[in-house]
């Protein structure tokens, strides 16, 4: 999750349907890791907040399938009875205002939707049955951004006469 709204918000500008088109339409089957390099463009401290400082490159499956009958692979529209029977756990969908996420174990074929604008940061619970589409997402930490210093200003001791 937090690599796919970082990715947007940076490398993508913005841009959901520039965003589809790399990671759905640009690809001839699918992906195989989803890397840092969808992070060109974030700033390098939130970059290493979400990588760790570990770098690695989007890799797709053209080169990881193989057919038992030697014949080229062909992308397949993932369904929920697909979905458990090659064993997912969660989908994604990239919605205009933002990415609903869906449990497989729920079996429900929809989830919450988190808003593009979600801070890449937040900390997510991972427990499927936490996100149910009539619940908002289970959102476990938000980020904490250093408050704004206040300006200094003189300090004044109080005397106390007695």
């Amino acid at each position: 999750m937090p690599l796919l709204l970082a990715a947007f918000q940076y490398r993508f500008d913005r841009d959901a349907d520039a965003m589809a088109r790399h990671l759905i339409d640009d690809v001839d089957l699918g992906w195989y890791t989803l890397g840092t390099d969808l992070l060109d463009g974030a700033p390098p401290s939130l970059v290493t907040e979400l990588t760790g400082g570990m770098e690695f490159s989007s890799t797709p499956l053209d080169n990881f399938l193989i057919t038992t009958d030697g014949s080229p692979p062909i992308r397949n529209t993932i369904t929920p009875q697909s979905a458990v029977e090659q064993d997912f756990e969660w989908g994604y969908v990239l919605r205009p205002d933002g990415v609903e996420v869906i449990s497989v174990q729920i079996q429900a074929g929809w989830g919450p939707l988190v808003s593009w604008e979600t801070d890449p940061r937040t900390r997510f619970s991972d427990y499927p049955a936490h996100w149910t589409f009539e619940k908002p997402p289970p959102v476990i930490a938000r980020p904490v951004r250093p408050a704004k210093s206040a300006p200094r200003t003189a300090s004044r001791r109080s005397t106390t006469r007695r």
